[in-house]
């Protein structure tokens, strides 16, 4: 992942729902370059944030062991503009999983009012199913382990059960034992 839209998650509920935010500042380059004197998070950036999120939830419902692929946005709406200062609150509920993908409704409020929503398809891709990818590593498991603990996922995740989320329950995730600075 090379660009982040959220900061961090305050709250995952492995398999049902998710929600996290978006600090947004006035020292990020992409509010100087959009419109010159007049700052606002791009559209474009909040769907990607609403993906993000929406996408963690899904990844983690397949073990982190596929890479999980936004395939589609059936429905996107915004309703205001985001500007520096504002907090972006995505709340995640996947709405159906099935072998092939899942399915995940995002919306979005700034201080409580309803700033957008988006159906989102999540596409389920074994890197090992088919010819195009063999040998070709699709996502590096320590930046996916970095960027997890980044976003807080293993200090606020749980199960449906209310037990901890750990990374030792993730084969596909590298050994806690590794070096913390390797994350």
């Amino acid at each position: 992942m090379r660009w982040f839209w959220l900061d961090r998650f305050t709250e995952f509920v492995s398999g049902s729902h998710a929600t996290a935010v978006k600090c947004i500042s006035l020292s990020e380059d992409h509010l100087r370059e959009n419109f010159p004197g007049y700052p606002l998070m791009p559209n474009t950036l909040v769907a990607e944030g609403m993906a993000q999120c929406g996408g963690l939830l899904v990844s983690e419902l397949y073990q982190f062991s596929e890479l999980v692929v936004l395939a589609k946005f059936a429905k996107v709406t915004f309703d205001g503009e985001a500007r520096p200062g504002d907090v972006i609150r995505y709340q995640a509920v996947i709405e159906q999983a099935k072998d092939f993908g899942a399915s995940v409704v995002v919306k979005g409020d700034i201080a409580g009012r309803p700033f957008s929503e988006a159906e989102v398809f999540f596409a389920r891709f074994d890197a090992d199913s088919t010819e195009q990818t063999k040998g070709r590593v699709l996502f590096n498991p320590v930046d996916l382990l970095g960027w997890l603990r980044a976003v807080g996922v293993f200090d606020v995740g749980v199960r449906k059960d209310g037990t901890r989320l750990r990374v030792e329950d993730y084969p596909a995730l590298p050994n806690m034992r590794t070096d913390p600075q390797d994350f």
